[in-house]
């Protein structure tokens, strides 16, 4: 399985969609990376939900091949994605959302995983 990172979309050029949301998700987006960081936002959105949707591809491969992964192992994976999800969500995590426009476009959400 091929999964395309940001050095890949070099050659990759960029195409103009048109995409409906609910206004509210719209606002939040906006008020975390401003309107200038909105399509770097969805890009990002986009590529971890296809990694998602490739993991889970792969991982019905493998419980096709091996069977089913054992309940204690599932509840240990299910429990550390809601840690991470929680953490994810939370203030620490996304910033105040006081930073300027410039340092919010510079502050991919990249960055701040690897903090």
């Amino acid at each position: 399985m091929e999964i395309h990172r940001d050095s890949d979309q070099a050659d990759d050029p960029a195409q103009k969609v048109s995409v409906s949301m609910p206004a509210s998700r719209i606002a939040a987006v906006k008020a975390r990376v401003g309107s200038r960081g909105f399509s770097a936002y969805l890009n990002a959105a986009v590529e971890r939900q296809i990694q998602r949707d490739l993991l889970d591809e792969l991982l019905q491969a493998s419980e096709d091949e091996t069977g089913p992964i054992p309940q204690a192992m599932s509840d240990r994976a299910t429990e550390a994605l809601r840690r991470a999800e929680a953490l994810a969500s939370s203030d620490a995590w996304s910033g105040s959302g006081t930073q300027d426009e410039d340092t919010r476009k510079d502050s991919t959400w990249r960055d701040r995983a690897a903090d």
